[in-house]
């Protein structure tokens, strides 16, 4: 086919300058992965045998890339693009192994890949205690885990295992979780039943009372769970009844097990986020925007929560996170999860620390990391 004249076709010489910029960029991201390989040889000759990864300096990457941004592309556009150049020049190298909360296709899966890019080499297990255990056995480099949501709070049993474990948070990533209503039927009214992890059901409560107040609520393990359990009650040939399940679940879910969505959006808090720790076996240095975990243990005295406190008013440490949890380790005695900002080597942070540990029990830095970029 002859190539159309530039004169008479518009949309000749932009698409011929489209070609030549799509060469320039591959062009560079070939130089870009050659000199991650480099990175990764001078690391090996200097003794590193493990993976490569560092947050900290994706994280620095990353806020770079959006502060040069000048648009057309929003800042989470471009910021994903450059994640997934990253995230391909080092499984060039050495492929990250991540372990998640499974099957494939939860919101945990899908935190994964937003902080990790999704070039990793997925370990999906059946209970967030497994994704500890895995990481802690070295058996993956790095786990997921939620940690808080935006409406319905803390999750203890991930603050519990916290309490058990010798691993810290290397990262976190705050995912905002859009609820859907995946199916195989055409319309509402033929849905019996919705299966769904019992946190999905209770965060789409409203939206199920009003346009399913006769369905059936199922609580499963997982969302992804939830989505296999209703495909396989919907393609089994037992009558009509069979063919109205649906379920609750993402945009991940329903591409990877070829479930049509019904309905958009059905969670009841418009800015329904999860806030996910990425839990390692290494702490990341500084990377100029971090957050710091704490676990701290206290007796039950008066003015033991004001003792902890006051050291991080005294020296202007923002607080953002607190949660108290039975310490099992004593009739009243409590332990308290605090993030506050700053890294754990900042002057200020260390010398609040050292004050909180003289006023308590105990204290374990769970973690410094970089706060989450998008």
């Amino acid at each position: 086919m002859a190539e159309k004249d530039p004169l008479v076709d518009p949309l000749a010489k932009i698409r011929k300058r489209i070609d030549e910029i799509d060469k320039s960029i591959q062009d560079l991201v070939s130089e870009r992965a050659s000199c991650a390989a480099n990175v990764a040889k001078v690391k090996q000759q200097q003794g590193e045998t493990g993976h490569f990864y560092r947050p900290e300096r994706e994280a620095q990457v990353l806020r770079a890339v959006m502060e040069r941004n000048t648009g057309p592309l929003k800042d989470e556009s471009i910021a994903g693009i450059f994640r997934e150049i990253m995230a391909a020049c080092l499984a060039h190298e050495k492929p990250l192994k991540v372990a998640f909360l499974g099957p494939e296709g939860t919101y945990t899966h899908s935190a994964a890949v937003k902080h990790f890019g999704s070039q990793i080499e997925t370990q999906p297990v059946e209970s967030i205690e497994e994704v500890f255990r895995i990481v802690e056995a070295d058996a993956a480099n790095f786990g997921v885990v939620p940690v808080e949501n935006s409406s319905a709070g803390v999750i203890n049993h991930t603050l519990d295992l916290f309490m058990k474990s010798s691993l810290t948070i290397s990262g976190e990533v705050a995912l905002r979780i859009r609820h859907n209503l995946l199916s195989k039927v055409d319309s509402l009214d033929k849905i019996k039943r919705v299966y769904a992890h019992q946190q999905s059901l209770a965060q789409c409560t409203q939206w199920l009372d009003k346009h399913l107040p006769d369905a059936e609520r199922i609580a499963m393990s997982s969302n992804a769970q939830a989505v296999l359990k209703a495909n396989e009650n919907a393609d089994d040939d037992l009558g009509a009844d069979s063919m109205g399940t649906a379920s609750i679940g993402g945009v991940m879910a329903a591409e990877l097990y070829n479930v049509p969505i019904l309905e958009s959006d059905i969670e009841d808090e418009p800015d329904n986020t999860t806030r996910f720790a990425v839990i390692g076996q290494h702490m990341s240095p500084p990377s100029g925007e971090d957050r710091t975990s704490l676990l701290v243990f206290v007796n039950n005295k008066p003015g033991s929560l004001f003792d902890l406190l006051k050291p991080l008013a005294d020296r202007g440490i923002s607080m953002s996170n607190i949660e108290s949890r039975p310490s099992r380790r004593g009739v009243w005695d409590y332990v308290f999860f605090i993030d506050i900002d700053g890294h754990r080597d900042n002057d200020l942070v260390k010398d609040a620390i050292t004050e909180i540990e003289k006023a308590s029990a105990m204290v374990t830095i769970l973690g410094s990391y970089p706060k989450a970029v998008l």
